[in-house]
């Protein structure tokens, strides 16, 4: 079933997102599945879904959360309170220390930094627990923006850098090479991982297989997952941690908009309360085409529209879509799949404000706004 489906537009603020309870609770009792199956911990990745309201519900299938910084290690811990585990592509020593105090590992990116901060790494050991990210060197994601592999990235360690390092301190290994992929490209990965990096491994007590695994898309082969971190434990020794954002919120949520003015420019034009730069960045930096219920590319139905946003941003423009019906001023749009990274990925940008956040549940109908933004918001990260 699609996420709200039950839900009428004429209740939900505009523009909002809302996120449907029973769908994010399908995506986290398979991946709690998968936790349990294989024996590893499932960690979710704040950076793909960070929306804390639901946090007691997360809480209920999933070990911890996994952050990019003290600020997300921060929230874990408050908002969370299980394991959280951080890695950043560097630490200053402030930036360092406020991470330790909400984490139980700390991942650092390069061997320079774990010899930096030595000192501060034997003050916190053994009560904390720190690792190095790895760089396979081996690429699997098509699009360069989000290959972490990818030639020249500054993202893990080499094996040539490895073999020249002193990792004193150092209980284990974190790569992350995928992207919205399935179990295969983690299977090739490993493979390759073990081949390169062998002896690392075998001195780790853990190994974070990171994230990019799209264990909730439909089509996924779950059991070859489990299957390949039960053997990957078994053979090496190690705890295994997997850190998935995307497949904690996928399909699990919409974004409301509702159309403010229509004009004629070759062509109709519908302006959106919403942006594309300021509320889906995704669309214009990837790029990708979000989907929007009931409507369908532009020239398959009757009536066609190009869908623009709300800023002065020339290219601020969402795509062109038809519908059955024609559009008028107030309709809705459901623009399908906004659960994840998202909302975690906003700007006020030219003033434009963010959206409502709610959650909505199909089982008892209920609708409820968690935050409404408003001027203070804008003004207040400003100086």
């Amino acid at each position: 079933m699609l996420p709200c489906a039950k839900l009428d537009p004429s209740r939900v603020d505009s523009p909002a997102y809302v996120v449907d309870l029973e769908a994010l609770g399908r995506n986290l009792a398979l991946l709690a599945h998968v936790q349990e199956a294989s024996g590893c911990s499932v960690l979710l990745a704040l950076k793909g879904f960070a929306a804390w309201s639901t946090f007691p519900l997360v809480g209920k299938y999933l070990d911890g959360v996994a952050a990019s910084g003290p600020d997300e290690a921060r929230l874990g811990a408050e908002e969370l309170g299980k394991q959280v585990h951080t890695y950043c592509p560097a630490f200053d020593e402030a930036s360092l220390r406020e991470t330790i105090r909400y984490s139980d590992h700390v991942i650092f990116n390069s061997p320079s930094q774990v010899g930096r901060f030595r000192t501060i790494i034997d003050e916190h050991t053994p009560g904390k627990s720190f690792g190095l990210r790895i760089n396979p060197e081996h690429s699997e994601v098509d699009v360069a923006l989000y290959d972490p592999c990818a030639r020249g990235s500054r993202l893990g360690t080499t094996r040539a850098a490895l073999s020249q390092a002193s990792l004193g301190g150092i209980d284990g290994l974190h790569f992350h090479t995928l992207c919205e992929l399935g179990a295969d490209a983690l299977q090739r990965t490993l493979t390759v991982i073990e081949d390169r990096f062998e002896p690392w491994i075998d001195r780790a007590k853990w190994v974070n297989f990171g994230g990019g695994h799209h264990i909730t898309k439909p089509g996924y082969d779950v059991s070859l997952l489990i299957e390949l971190v039960r053997e990957f434990k078994q053979r090496r020794g190690v705890d295994v941690f997997l850190e998935p954002g995307e497949a904690v919120g996928l399909n699990a949520g919409v974004l409301v908009a509702s159309v403010l003015d229509i004009v004629d420019n070759d062509g109709h034009v519908a302006v959106l309360d919403t942006s594309a730069t300021a509320h889906m960045p995704d669309v214009l930096e990837m790029p990708y085409r979000p989907q929007i219920r009931d409507a369908a590319e532009g020239g398959q139905l009757a009536h066609t529209y190009r869908l623009g946003g709300l800023s002065c941003l020339a290219g601020d423009m969402i795509g062109e879509y038809s519908f059955a019906q024609p559009l008028a001023v107030g309709d809705r749009l459901l623009f399908e799949d906004m659960a994840h990274y998202t909302m975690v990925k906003t700007s006020t940008f030219n003033g434009v404000r963010l959206p409502s956040i709610a959650l909505y549940d199909p089982r008892d109908d209920s609708y409820r706004v968690q935050r409404r933004f408003d001027y203070l918001d804008y003004r207040n990260r400003l100086s």
